[in-house]
């Protein structure tokens, strides 16, 4: 189970673009003794911008820096990130070479928004980021003709996995469309073009459940993937808000859902009370770190947990 150690940082006006919002807290260990989180913060128009902040390896409530700059300028206007991007999953390529694999936002007119993955490479151990394309690496396309979003990638030896959220359309709840979206599979043998078969990992275990921003890793020969769910109505704060999942495979594409071995849980009072999402998980060493978002989809801060048994 995960022993929650509260919240490690938050948003409060530091600057004119990191005005509210910690949003999906993305870990990557940048040396033995530090920790590396990407997220993103909102600007004064709402837009998400990235950055990061870092912890002590050894003890990651302890924080150690927070960086005031943006390490990505929003696209152009009208490329598939002209108005957000958000850290999904932080890939070491090399000793100073990382990949970080992106969200881009778009305003629609019909629906709200559209997302799209995107991809920036760092050639200094994750200070600075340059992206890779001006254009999305897995968009919407014939079989998934809605959106994509929130990917994270595990790179092995002679394969890159993908899972990733995937539109399957929207739902009219107090008329206004919601998204509905499942986690499902990619491969690549670059992480740069991926084959998509089109496969659902994570699928809705009712009507209208939404799964997303999945994140894994595997232990003993097994792939252990924690990801947010969520109902389509009063999910911004309600009863159908969004809760951290959990899931287990042999193969990284069929999996078992297990919600009930997630290992956490809404608190009774506090920044988490009303919902716990984004879930990034990080093994350093010997111990297992959970970085998420409570309530407000970030609003309250990143928070920590560790693995205890």
């Amino acid at each position: 189970m995960w022993l929650k150690r509260g919240v490690v940082m938050h948003v409060d006006n530091d600057n004119e673009w990191m005005v509210s919002h910690a949003c999906v807290p993305t870990a990557i260990q940048i040396n033995p003794e530090t920790i590396r989180v990407y997220y993103a913060p909102r600007n004064q128009s709402g837009k998400s911008i990235p950055t990061y902040f870092d912890v002590s390896s050894k003890d990651p409530s302890k924080l150690l820096y927070k960086h005031d700059k943006a390490i990505l300028d929003l696209g152009a206007l009208g490329t598939f990130d002209d108005d957000g991007i958000m850290p999904c999953s932080a890939v070491r390529i090399s000793e100073n070479c990382i990949y970080l694999y992106y969200v881009g936002w778009n305003p629609s007119v019909s629906v709200p928004y559209r997302n799209a993955i995107g991809l920036a490479i760092s050639h200094d151990n994750g200070d600075t980021f340059t992206k890779a394309f001006q254009g999305a690496i897995v968009e919407r396309n014939r079989n998934e003709p809605f959106f994509t979003a929130s990917p994270f990638v595990l790179k092995e030896d002679n394969v890159w996995h993908l899972w990733y959220a995937s539109s399957t359309g929207f739902v009219i709840v107090d008329d206004k469309p919601e998204p509905l979206y499942e986690i499902k599979y990619a491969f690549s043998h670059d992480g740069i073009d991926w084959n998509r078969p089109n496969i659902t990992c994570i699928a809705p275990s009712k009507q209208y459940e939404c799964t997303a921003r999945p994140t894994v890793i595997k232990e003993d020969g097994v792939y252990k993937m924690w990801f947010t769910y969520r109902g389509s109505v009063d999910y911004r704060g309600g009863k159908e808000s969004y809760r951290i999942g959990y899931a287990e495979s042999k193969d990284a594409v069929h999996w078992e859902r297990m919600d009930s071995r997630a290992g956490i849980g809404l608190s009774e009072e506090g920044w988490d009370a009303a919902m716990q999402t984004y879930p990034s998980v990080i093994n350093v060493g010997s111990k297992k770190y959970l970085f998420y978002n409570g309530n407000g989809f970030g609003k309250t801060g990143i928070g920590l947990a560790e693995w205890i048994v």
